[in-house]
């Protein structure tokens, strides 16, 4: 199977969570949940390391952070700098056998290059005055004059929950209870899990926006998100919606690009080449926009700097983009040899996708519809989310044909 060009992977092992996007000295740095000799997720993580000068083009780094020195595993975090210019990595450091409740550890850089990081002190570790069965994820963020941090948690009796702490020099912190908290028994208008991984805060368009992973009985559903109003340490959510559809996104980081957009990068699960020994890979990045209460991700535009004119619905090399706009009815299919990778139909207030016997649906309210095809990888974006699935191409060529309108292009290093 071709590797995908525009979307991260390591050369060897497995990867999940990216982590820790920031512009630093002229680059970007990746971090990421990386398992160097395995093809399957293992608790004994590390934080692997990438840099590029954009967000499509990354070189692999040595290994940023790796277990030892009390961890077992260096698990999900944040990357904050301060007013001075001093850089901190949180993660979520875990111990064997409990590994599900975790502990909140610092790590600062050894110089600018961040290449190699010193392990500090635990900051926070699992109130007990909650009932907590998993804590983990650290996400630090400024607010105001004060440094917050949401850890993820879940309580024994459904109850998913952000936990909020304070500080004033990211060195100690303060416990100021429940941020925001959902019952897995509520379901309108999403089911938001028992345990919410990476939940993440930040101020879009002038409101608070929370975004975060569902999870429920060891099984990783998607990413939701709620809009509404945060003060001191606690959010009122009076939105929920559901970003994410399909099989493949999990576990978003959020970052402010260059620019200072607001920005969004999944994993992609099940997106691999055992035989080539790889596994997993990332989403291109998205940049963030409300539209109502509704949260928007739409492809980062640094991918239309790869774009090139083609003349005709074949494409080589296996990279595509394209937007289509389809009346109900319409029907868009990604092919690369003999048969359909993917078919994707407008069908009312849904899309419906296929692929094979395999088919999932997902909201739509009109507009255009996004599809980027990147060798084993496809996402489609559009106002309503956004889905992701592995595809397995047959051939050096995808072609795409639709019914409606559509531009595409092809993308070229």
């Amino acid at each position: 199977m071709t590797r995908p060009q525009f979307h991260f992977t390591a050369q060897r092992g497995w990867i999940n969570d990216p982590h820790g996007i920031t512009f630093h000295k002229g680059n970007y740095h990746l971090f990421y949940q990386y398992v160097p000799d395995s093809l399957v997720w293992a608790p004994n993580c590390h934080w692997g390391h990438a840099i590029g000068s954009d967000l499509f083009e990354w070189t692999a780094k040595p290994i940023a952070i790796a277990p030892g020195d009390g961890d077992d595993g260096i698990w999900t975090g944040s990357l904050v700098t301060d007013d001075a210019g001093e850089s901190t990595i949180f993660y979520t450091s875990v111990v064997q056998p409990d590994i599900g409740v975790g502990r909140v550890r610092r790590a600062h850089p050894d110089d600018d290059s961040w290449l190699t990081w010193s392990k500090d002190a635990v900051v926070a570790t699992a109130p007990s005055s909650l009932d907590i069965i998993a804590y983990r994820d650290p996400f630090v963020f400024r607010d105001g004059h004060t440094w917050r941090m949401f850890v993820g948690a879940g309580l024994a009796d459904g109850t998913a929950t952000a936990l909020s702490y304070s500080s004033g020099d990211l060195a100690e912190w303060a416990y100021d209870g429940i941020a925001v908290q959902r019952s897995t028994v509520e379901t309108e208008p999403v089911w938001t899990g028992a345990l919410w991984e990476c939940p993440q805060l930040f101020e879009l368009d002038g409101r608070h926006v929370m975004v975060t992973s569902v999870w429920d009985a060891d099984v990783l559903h998607y990413v939701i998100y709620a809009v509404g109003d945060y003060v001191d340490g606690t959010f009122t959510p009076t939105t929920w919606g559901r970003l994410s559809y399909g099989p493949s996104y999990y576990a978003p980081s959020f970052f402010r690009d260059a620019d200072g957009k607001p920005s969004l990068t999944f994993w992609l699960r099940h997106v691999e080449d055992r035989d080539a020994g790889w596994a997993s890979a990332h989403s291109v990045p998205h940049t963030l926009s409300l539209v109502g209460d509704t949260l928007v991700a739409s492809p980062h535009a640094g991918l239309e700097n790869y774009r090139r004119d083609v003349n005709s619905s074949r494409v080589g090399g296996l990279a595509a983009d394209s937007i289509w706009n389809p009346n109900v009815g319409n029907r868009f299919t990604v092919s690369s040899g003999p048969t359909a990778l993917a078919t994707i139909t407008h069908d009312g207030d849904v899309l419906l996708i296929q692929r094979g016997d395999d088919s999932w649906s997902m909201p739509f309210s009109g507009g255009p519809v996004r599809v980027i095809v990147d060798g084993p990888a496809l996402e489609i974006s559009t106002g309503s989310g956004v889905f992701a699935m592995p595809v397995s191409p047959s051939s050096d060529w995808v072609e795409l044909v639709a019914t409606g309108a559509v531009q595409l292009w092809q993308l070229i290093r």
